[in-house]
C-alpha cells in the first residue's frame, strides 16, 4: 500500500523540489475500462476494442489502452499520491509534452509515479512542473510519461 505524500505549504513545496513524491496503488486495466474510454471519445479503432481481432492481427495480442487513456488517468490518480496544503486554489494547468514509450496492455497492471521536477514563482503563488509516470507492473518502459503544470495559488 503506499502512502500519500503531504506537503504543507509553500516552504514545503519549495523543499520538495527535485523529489520524487510516491506513487498510487495498483489498478488493473479492463476491457470495459477501454470500451467505457472509446464510447466517452467516439474512439473504436480496433486495436482498442476487438479483441478477437487483436489476437489475430495485433502485435500485443489483446486490446490496449488509448494513449489519452492513459494520459487521463494521471489526474484521476494524482490525489492518491499527492496533498499539498496551505494554498487556496490548485489548478491543472496543463502539459508541456507527453510521451507514449510502451502499450498499456488490457489485463495489465499499472499506477501513477509523480515527481517535483521544478517550482516557478508567480505574482500570486507558484507553478510546479511534475514528471508524472504511468509505470506498468513488470514492464520496462512506462505507458506515459508527461510533464504536468499545475499552479498553487495563495490567497
Amino acid at each position: 500500500m503506499s502512502d500519500k505524500t503531504i506537503i504543507e505549504g509553500l516552504e514545503a513545496l519549495r523543499a520538495a523540489v527535485g523529489r520524487k513524491l510516491g506513487h498510487s496503488e495498483w489498478k488493473t486495466l479492463t476491457d470495459a475500462d477501454i470500451a467505457r474510454f472509446a464510447e466517452a471519445t467516439g474512439d473504436f479503432q480496433w486495436i482498442h476494442v476487438d479483441r478477437e481481432r487483436c489476437a489475430r492481427e495485433s502485435p500485443f495480442g489483446v486490446p490496449v489502452a488509448h494513449g489519452y487513456y492513459t494520459v487521463s488517468r494521471i489526474a484521476g490518480l494524482f490525489f492518491e499520491v499527492l496533498e499539498v496544503r496551505g494554498f487556496s486554489l490548485v489548478l491543472n494547468y496543463g502539459l508541456n509534452k507527453v510521451r507514449f514509450p510502451a502499450p498499456l496492455k488490457s489485463g495489465a497492471r499499472y499506477r501513477l509515479a509523480l515527481e517535483l521536477k521544478e517550482l516557478k514563482d508567480l505574482p500570486k503563488g507558484v507553478e510546479a512542473l511534475m514528471i508524472a509516470t504511468i509505470e506498468i507492473e513488470g514492464e520496462p518502459k512506462p505507458a506515459c510519461v508527461a510533464e504536468g503544470l499545475y499552479r498553487y495559488m495563495l490567497a
